[in-house]
């Protein structure tokens, strides 16, 4: 059998399509390694976290989704160029510019992450007890150079009676709790839930029912201050709880999502 000229006729090598493959790998890389940038930089103490966000959101964020799908159209090109052309190599530069699409959704994920849900308002001090929050003590000492005051709704542009009207509205599930166990079970459990989140015990004191911790954000190392309260009831014990942001306008919901997570380890079970 005669072979035909397709079969016979040489594969065309060319370099271009490895150059645009990598270009879109070092574009949508830089955008991942800018998202991973901007929170090493706050936890090295090389700028604040408001450096940090400006490059997570103002460039990361802002550039990751565009740079994420021109670089995974480039790598469909890619593939359709080599196998309607013959153009070798056929998968190598494709799978550059895949990868680049990669990092760069990374990129843009990331800070995405932190928007707040619709609804959300720019508040950063939650308590399950808006008319009397519980009090923080042993904290105070830890948030001597803070921003923030724990003083609930003691910040610029904010009223105590302000603060409890977003927190009911944007946060109507976050409510005192109520458990049918004695004040001194109820502060026993309430213990293991913190030790179980992981948080930093700063104070335990069952005579007043107090007990205070400290939590680590993941990606900017932000510390969060939780004070509980458990007080005994005719039938058992109400336990509220409280979470402030050191730094922050807003928190993206943040201490709303850490006082569940407490209730509901709280409530495991019982």
């Amino acid at each position: 059998m005669n072979a035909t000229a397709s079969d016979t006729a040489p594969v065309r090598r060319a370099r271009w399509p490895t150059f645009v493959g990598a270009l879109a790998l070092i574009a949508g890389l830089a955008i991942g390694v800018l998202a991973l940038a901007a929170p090493l930089g706050v936890w090295l103490g090389i700028w604040d976290f408001r450096t940090g966000f400006n490059l997570l959101f103002n460039y990361a964020n802002a550039w990751g989704d565009i740079v994420a799908l021109a670089a995974a159209l480039i790598g469909v090109a890619l593939l359709v160029l080599a196998f309607t052309i013959g153009v070798r190599p056929r998968y190598r530069p494709a799978v550059l510019a895949f990868v680049g699409a990669i990092a760069a959704f990374v990129g843009y994920a990331v800070p995405e992450s932190y928007r707040p849900d619709e609804g959300i308002p720019p508040i950063h001090d939650i308590s399950t007890d808006t008319v009397d929050p519980p009090r923080f003590v042993a904290v105070l000492p830890l948030r001597a150079d803070a921003p923030n005051t724990a003083e609930y709704g003691r910040t610029p542009d904010m009223t105590p009676e302000r603060l409890a009207q977003l927190t009911r509205e944007a946060y109507p599930d976050l409510t005192t709790v109520m458990l049918p166990v004695p004040p001194e079970q109820a502060f026993e459990r309430a213990l293991a839930a913190v030790d179980a989140l992981g948080w930093e015990l700063v104070a335990a004191v069952p005579t007043e029912g107090r007990i205070e911790a400290t939590d680590t954000t993941f990606w900017f190392r932000f510390k969060d201050d939780i004070v509980i309260r458990i007080r005994g009831t005719d039938g058992g014990s109400e336990i509220d709880a409280r979470s402030v942001s050191r730094v922050g306008v807003g928190d993206a919901g943040t201490n709303a999502r850490r006082l569940r997570r407490f209730f509901a380890a709280l409530t495991d079970g019982a």
